[in-house]
């Protein structure tokens, strides 16, 4: 589920907010990192499970209209293709899901349920929606479809939802995008078949992702001194005020990463901190940062500092 990128992304965020300096104990810095990268497994929950509240609220809405004292032929006899979505049987159905879901205590949706209306009836407001319930009957491939297509375009988007998980918590919206993707993966890619476990996928992709996030932490706080030189050379002509706080923080990581991680080809880390300076500081930023970055690479490499293991490297 989490990529290299967003572990930067969150190791940038720890460092920017961090007031300490090398010598303090990063203990509490680095159980906040953790958290903050652990946390974004329980938005994945929120949102899997935004799917069955959704499924559990048309089965309601059909009882209701079956109980009503006019009720008409079709609300007697309904089209229950949505509610026997086969795709939404098997996330219900499975057994590792519904047991995180229980361990980690996800039931915000019953405190919150007036976005589980909101999402419902844009579904079956929708043209998708309306398009789909057109047949009573349904295999897993047209049933799979329809709910990728709702999550994509429906689901995804929504502003109500957004705000929501915004007020939730605010690291979540830089989450939000990954988990989606992770989502929409799934559901693409599900089978009758599928595993027990596919439906709760591994949130570091091995064991030397999540070691990364506290390297590359611990790493660049703890050469904040030679870092800053660093970058205070190939800034002289520059007012450090005029730098911005992301762009001093993006600099720091980056150039801790040339210095400290053998097997990280060069171009992926100058590409991966471009690529967070466009979406996280001024429009300016990525030229500063590949102008610093470019001019550290070319003396290191004529220093023989620059120790890279490995194919493509450079």
């Amino acid at each position: 589920m989490l990529n290299r990128r967003h572990i930067r992304v969150k190791v940038m965020q720890t460092i920017y907010a961090f007031k300490g300096s090398e010598s303090d104990d990063l203990s509490k810095n680095q159980k906040f990192l953790l958290f903050s990268i652990d946390n974004m497994y329980n938005l994945y929950l929120l949102l899997i499970s935004l799917l069955l509240e959704v499924q559990k609220r048309a089965e309601d809405d059909l009882s209701k209209k079956q109980k009503k004292h006019l009720a008409t032929q079709e609300d007697k006899d309904p089209n229950r293709k949505f509610v026997n979505n086969e795709l939404l049987q098997l996330i219900k159905e499975n057994t590792q899901l519904k047991n995180q879901l229980e361990t980690l205590k996800v039931a915000d949706w019953e405190l919150d349920s007036e976005y589980v209306d909101v999402i419902f009836k844009a579904i079956i407001s929708s043209d998708l929606y309306k398009e789909y319930m057109k047949t009573r009957v349904s295999d897993f491939k047209e049933d799979k479809e329809f709910m990728v297509d709702i999550f994509k375009d429906i689901i995804a988007p929504n502003e109500k939802l957004y705000e929501y998980i915004e007020d939730k918590n605010l690291t979540w919206l830089d989450d939000l995008p990954t988990v989606n993707t992770t989502i929409l993966k799934l559901l693409r890619k599900a089978k009758p078949t599928s595993s027990d476990t596919y439906f709760t996928p591994k949130l570091y992709k091995d064991q030397d992702d999540k070691q990364y996030a506290i390297d590359l932490f611990k790493k660049t706080i703890l050469n904040q001194t030679a870092l800053n030189k660093e970058i205070e050379l190939k800034t002289q002509n520059w007012d450090s005020d005029r730098i911005a706080n992301v762009d001093f923080v993006l600099l720091q990581m980056a150039i801790c990463e040339l210095q400290n991680f053998s097997s990280i080809p060069v171009k992926v880390t100058i590409n991966e901190y471009l690529e967070i300076a466009k979406e996280y500081s001024t429009p300016k930023s990525s030229i500063f940062i590949n102008g610093i970055l470019d001019k550290l690479v070319k003396e290191y490499e004529i220093d023989g500092k620059l120790k890279k293991i490995g194919r493509g490297l450079m």
